[in-house]
């Protein structure tokens, strides 16, 4: 059967520019994929089968694959679908999880049904789902703004960059970080050259998450003290922390010291697409 590999995101930058009337925040952000993430199948039994080593901590019941396929059905027409998910990345880690699983599962029923994904009933649908689906559906470089569902194609992003994520295998809501947050707009992120604009940039969600979870300074201390990192930084709402090396040696020597200084932390060793 068809499969889809449910990258991994994660916010090169991430400015929280204000609070709108409706209760969402104003961002801007780098949104950049690993090569890796969840696996998600199409299956000939309807719903949704969960293996791998976060599937028990998915929620029973509603989930974000379910009521994409669903709502996928409603603005198509198509028949629906089963899935068979390979829970590989830990859940409400601030790298997608549940955002990429669904922007898998819509790729995976357009590839099925011949339907392009940037057709406007498949965008809308996704910008419904969640406001990180629609740069989970591309799975390539973009700039988010508005909720982060307005999307600017990014050049300048080196593909094949080795990245190391690290969660310190506690999960983070998005809603108490965004409540947490002072309200205080520190300024734009800069255009052009991605990697240069993530450098002078920052993630404002940072300080509150490490207010609710001290472990996550922990975590961007030591991954900033690595021999060759280039960044290091918090990724999205947290708690997943994440940095960049200027080659792959230098990523596997820094998630060995990580790892048997904390060998309950969760590390993936990957790459940028």
């Amino acid at each position: 059967m068809a499969a889809e590999t449910a990258f991994a995101k994660i916010n090169l930058a991430l400015h929280v520019r204000r609070r709108e009337d409706d209760g969402y925040h104003a961002i801007e952000t780098l949104f950049a994929f690993a090569e890796d993430g969840d696996r998600l199948t199409l299956t000939e039994e309807p719903g949704l089968s969960v293996s791998g080593p976060f599937a028990a901590a998915l929620a029973e019941g509603d989930n974000l694959v379910i009521r994409a396929a669903e709502a996928y059905a409603e603005a198509t027409g198509r028949q629906p679908a089963g899935f068979r998910l390979e829970k590989n990345l830990p859940v409400a880690a601030g790298i997608g999880g549940g955002s990429a699983d669904a922007a898998a599962a819509l790729r995976l029923l357009c590839t099925r049904d011949h339907i392009d994904t940037g057709d406007v009933r498949i965008r809308e649908l996704a910008a419904s789902l969640g406001a990180d689906v629609p740069a989970c559906l591309v799975s390539r470089p973009v700039r988010g703004e508005k909720r982060g569902d307005s999307l600017i194609p990014l050049d300048g992003v080196p593909s094949g960059q080795p990245l190391l994520l690290v969660n310190p295998m506690r999960p983070l809501a998005t809603g108490p970080v965004f409540a947490h947050w002072d309200g205080v707009d520190r300024g734009p992120l800069d255009q052009g050259d991605p990697i240069e604009a993530a450098g002078k940039g920052r993630n404002d969600l940072e300080p509150p998450a490490i207010a609710i979870l001290p472990v996550i300074g922990d975590i961007l201390t030591l991954l900033a003290s690595q021999k060759g990192v280039l960044l290091a930084r918090m990724s999205g709402s947290g708690a997943t922390c994440f940095a960049l090396f200027d080659r792959e040696a230098s990523r596997d020597l820094a998630a060995d010291a990580v790892a048997a200084e904390h060998r309950d932390w969760w590390l993936m060793r990957t790459r940028l697409r």
